[in-house]
């Protein structure tokens, strides 16, 4: 399959995306992270030449609310074990990476800044597995394939897609995006024969690991923190969208911590203009900007 990510879209650079691939059928789009502005997409629709398909993945999400209240009543549940496993997390995380840094800024530090940061990575991979456990608990119990309003939602989304020439994915809120993703099966129904374009929370949330990232909050530099699992249909890669505007790009140790702590997978920066096209075997082109375990923001070569 193949994917193209895009940077942030104030200035767009879709329509041009979309005109290079040569499409000449409708293409379904996914602005569910919008939330309730999800169907103000007249701008995305004359971007795409009046041949978008608004999945609806939000109103959809509302109305299996509203009409299967056993599945909604498990999911908030969910909602609140997630949370309270975020929260577990986030403690120990701040920790853990406050002993990171306080060794880092020690003199002849040795082999001690690679052990703290190693216990960054274990922590992060205990954490992501909790997650997808409580999720998969959670799936296994409720079986959403077998639940009728969740089955007709699917069915009508997939014929959509089965007929699309390309599915675009917008920004918003991360997490209700990966949310509803996962409810319509989305990684399943979409063709392999058509592109996937996305950019902001959209293209975050086809990793296999999202990371919420935030040096620049009113709040202070904040530690990027595993969120969950996305579609898996880039794997491998951090996807940072404005990472200009929310990390300490500059602070090349806070950097190296980072890209070191995400080790091997690319930590690749999404930035204005930018169009990095992943190959259908998930290979990655020359010039996609990623943080180098240096700390500095590097241009991939070509291999």
């Amino acid at each position: 399959m193949r994917i193209i990510l895009l940077g942030p879209q104030r200035r767009p650079t879709l329509d041009a995306a979309v005109r290079s691939l040569g499409l000449s059928g409708p293409v379904a789009a996914i602005t569910a992270g919008w939330q309730e502005r999800e169907p103000d997409d007249a701008e995305l629709a004359a971007l795409l030449g009046g041949r978008a398909v608004n999945l609806g993945l939000y109103r959809r999400w509302l109305d299996v609310q509203e009409r299967d209240p056993e599945y909604f009543a498990g999911a908030r549940a969910l909602a609140d074990v997630l949370a309270g496993l975020q929260e577990i997390y986030l403690l120990r995380l701040d920790y853990a990476m406050q002993a990171v840094y306080a060794v880092q800024r020690r003199p002849a530090s040795g082999d001690a800044v690679p052990d703290a940061v190693a216990a960054v990575r274990e922590l992060d991979t205990g954490h992501l597995r909790r997650v997808n456990g409580a999720r998969r608990e959670f799936f296994d119990r409720l079986q959403p394939h077998d639940r009728p309003v969740i089955a007709g939602h699917r069915a009508e989304v997939s014929a959509v897609l089965a007929d699309a020439d390309a599915l675009v994915i917008t920004g918003g809120h991360v997490g209700v995006l990966a949310e509803v993703l996962h409810l319509f099966n989305i990684a399943a129904a979409v063709s392999a024969r058509a592109p996937v374009i996305a950019w902001s929370a959209g293209a975050m949330a086809l990793a296999d690991r999202i990371v919420l990232f935030h040096d620049r909050s009113p709040r202070g530099p904040g530690h990027a923190e595993v969120y969950g699992s996305g579609l898996s249909l880039v794997r491998d890669a951090v996807l940072l969208p404005h990472a200009r505007a929310r990390l300490l790009l500059d602070d090349t140790a806070r950097m190296a911590v980072f890209a070191r702590r995400f080790a091997p997978a690319r930590c690749v920066l999404l930035e204005a203009g930018t169009r990095i096209d992943v190959s259908a075997d998930g290979g990655w082109p020359p010039g996609a900007r990623v943080l180098g375990e240096d700390g500095h923001v590097t241009v991939r070569e070509a291999a």
